[in-house]
């Protein structure tokens, strides 16, 4: 797979390293439309172990998800962590009329793990009536757009990174990303809804 490099430098213990970054050239950015772009992936909603099994545990393909929709849609490292449980999600649920009022069809919380804890947290959260909670339990959906994020030294495994977007039929209109996970400057409710 073809990549682009961004050089950037930081400093590290008083001295000036030029570092680079390998972004994949299948990264997600405005313009991108998610439905032909990785129309094979899908994500899991989240639900409890028995609505599984009755379900045969299927999948929602993306096209469902975005196709002649308007969607507001965050990742974020993971469920029952620390700025995602007190912050990000949050940040939507007090914000769901406005996003309504806007013209929004569904706001969407998606991280990688599995539908049963994101099912769980959700509860937890009691936001499951504001919110559509979905696992990527492989990481698959955001590997696929270059949003995953290695976080084994925090002992979370590889996760996704902290971000947001609006999408309207398939197409990304608007993509913020964050630095690093545990920031939250730039993927909370309110950013996002001053942007659509």
């Amino acid at each position: 797979m073809a990549s682009a490099m961004l050089k950037r430098s930081m400093v590290v213990n008083g001295i000036r390293v030029l570092g680079t970054r390998a972004f994949a050239s299948s990264s997600v950015t405005v313009g991108t439309d998610l439905v032909s772009t990785i129309s094979d992936v899908s994500l899991q909603k989240a639900r409890t172990w028995d609505e599984g099994v009755s379900s045969k545990f299927c999948t929602t393909p993306i096209k469902d998800i975005f196709k002649d929709k308007k969607v507001v849609i965050f990742g974020l490292p993971g469920a029952f962590t620390g700025v995602c449980s007190a912050q990000h999600v949050p940040s939507y649920k007090k914000n769901i009329d406005k996003f309504k009022a806007k013209g929004i069809d569904s706001v969407i919380c998606v991280a990688v793990n599995d539908p049963y804890v994101m099912n769980g947290w959700a509860d937890k959260l009691g936001a499951k009536d504001a919110i559509e909670f979905y696992g990527d339990f492989d990481g698959s959906f955001h590997k696929s757009l270059n949003l995953e994020k290695d976080l084994c030294a925090a002992l979370l495994g590889h996760r996704s990174q902290r971000w947001s977007a609006y999408v309207e039929d398939g197409k990304v209109k608007v993509l913020n990303v964050e630095e690093v996970p545990s920031d939250f400057k730039v993927s909370g409710g309110e950013v996002i809804l001053g942007q659509i």
